[in-house]
């Protein structure tokens, strides 16, 4: 019997917004049943403050969080890599699970613009902890 947790990872260019959300995202809707990575090609200095805003309005407090630069490693750790607009600076392996998911870039953006975009990623992620057989956890908002 395999106990291992399924393992996602997210990578974006500057791992400061849409990577973020689904991290976050990922780690707090699976009651952490899921082990959760998130890095970027070209890593930012901070998260986005709209993407901490938006997020903090769903209850989820993404201000320790930092962004992280992508290593061969983490890829290679993870069972799933959802790449979100890093085009061919992802790395790509055989044998994982790839997703692109197409989401307008939230970087320059405010608070009112990344909601659609943190409401996409929460869609997304829903479905793909149902593929995942993960039982979705209310948010505590």
């Amino acid at each position: 019997m395999n106990d291992r947790r399924p393992s996602v990872m997210f990578v974006c260019v500057h791992n400061a917004g849409r990577s973020q959300m689904g991290a976050a995202y990922t780690h707090h809707l699976s009651g952490g049943a899921v082990e959760v990575r998130s890095a970027g090609s070209a890593p930012a200095d901070t998260v986005n403050p709209a993407v901490r805003e938006a997020m903090l309005e769903e209850g989820i407090d993404i201000s320790a969080e930092k962004p992280k630069v992508l290593t061969p490693e983490a890829v290679q750790a993870s069972d799933v890599v959802i790449t979100m607009g890093c085009g061919d600076d992802c790395h790509y392996y055989p044998g994982k699970r790839y997703e692109d998911w197409v989401l307008a870039d939230p970087a320059g953006q405010g608070v009112e613009a990344v909601r659609p975009i943190r409401e996409d990623i929460r869609r997304r992620v829903t479905e793909l902890l149902g593929e995942l057989g993960v039982e979705v956890q209310p948010l505590g908002r």
